[in-house]
């Protein structure tokens, strides 16, 4: 199964406090830690909560 790479790169503060949960769930603490996730729908569904925060990169292997 394809993986994806999600990087932390704007700050959580000043975000809403939803925001800050999914990213803290996403396994993301300081700017620019980057965690590899499964790509399913529920991961696709936290990162395009935000976008606006993260960066996504596919996996191929």
């Amino acid at each position: 199964m394809a993986k994806i790479k999600v990087t932390l790169v704007r700050s959580t503060i000043g975000a809403i406090p939803k925001h800050k949960k999914t990213v803290q769930a996403l396994g993301l603490g300081k700017i620019n830690s980057s965690n590899i996730h499964e790509d399913n729908a529920a991961i696709r569904g936290m990162v395009d909560q935000i976008k606006h925060l993260v960066k996504v990169e596919e996996i191929n292997e």
